[in-house]
């Protein structure tokens, strides 16, 4: 089977679709678990790396899936269109997502994201680590962070030129340019976050390679954070995301784990 299938594979139509700006993206659609009782918030961030084209339908079937398992499923999406647009929109988007939503919520919160979102929900977790000028700074924490073929690293997509340099997009320019942006919009810049991460990757994976995921479980473990990092065998970049391949059990119990109450 295309791995790429996912891509454009139909979904069941979202529940709800809820507005955080005037502007077209400027939205976050909900998928809601069975049943009324209250369910752990999981925020998808979705991948393509920073770019127009990909946007947040390719996320259907695995949101739907992550639904269907109990979780209640938002996601979000936001301006592809470079600096600060796509950080702007995230941090609005979260900042909309912790007040009240049309489904109860449990009051434990994951994020979560694919490749480039990966980036953008470890970005969002470290937001309390910004400047005190900064306007995408907040004191609130989610509970976990989840990572799929994450872009964990700003400054190693550059050096990799990952994306046919796709980072270049987001932030404008490479580190040396913009030293001062990606002290702001890396991750890896960012530690310690002080939440659990799990990092999930494929071995197989030729977009992002699990070098990154590897590297930035090394930053991460020596800046004091928890985390763990689980590479699956014979997986690409894009089954992560997929439901019907034999990375979902890995996927689907990394982010029920990561909901469930600490005892």
């Amino acid at each position: 089977m295309d791995s790429r299938a996912v891509l454009t594979r139909p979904a069941p139509p979202v529940d709800h679709t809820l507005r955080y700006g005037p502007l077209p993206e400027q939205v976050v659609d909900l998928r809601l678990p069975p049943g009324p009782g209250p369910a752990p918030l999981l925020v998808l961030l979705h991948g393509g790396f920073w770019r127009p084209e990909v946007d947040r339908t390719h996320t259907g079937p695995l949101a739907s899936a992550l639904a269907a398992s109990g979780l209640l499923v938002a996601v979000p999406e936001y301006r592809r269109t470079g600096w600060p647009d796509t950080l702007d929109d995230v941090a609005a988007a979260l900042d909309l997502l912790a007040g009240p939503l049309p489904h109860p919520v449990s009051g434990r919160t994951v994020l979560a994201g694919h490749s480039a979102g990966g980036q953008l929900a470890l970005w969002a977790a470290a937001r309390r680590r910004l400047p005190a000028g900064s306007p995408w700074r907040t004191g609130t924490l989610p509970d976990a962070v989840v990572v799929l073929a994450g872009c964990s690293s700003l400054e190693r997509c550059a050096d990799w030129h990952l994306g046919d340099d796709a980072v270049l997009g987001l932030v404008g320019g490479d580190p040396a340019a913009y030293p001062e942006r990606y002290a702001v919009a890396d991750p890896a810049a960012l530690l310690p976050l002080g939440v659990p991460v799990t990092l999930l990757h494929g071995a197989e994976d030729d977009r992002v390679p699990v070098a990154m995921s590897r590297d930035y479980a090394g930053l991460a473990a020596a800046a004091g954070d928890r985390v763990e990092l689980r590479e699956l065998p014979g997986i690409d970049h894009f089954q992560l995301i997929d439901p019907l391949t034999a990375a979902w059990p890995a996927v689907r119990d990394a982010l029920l784990a990561a909901a469930r109450p600490v005892p």
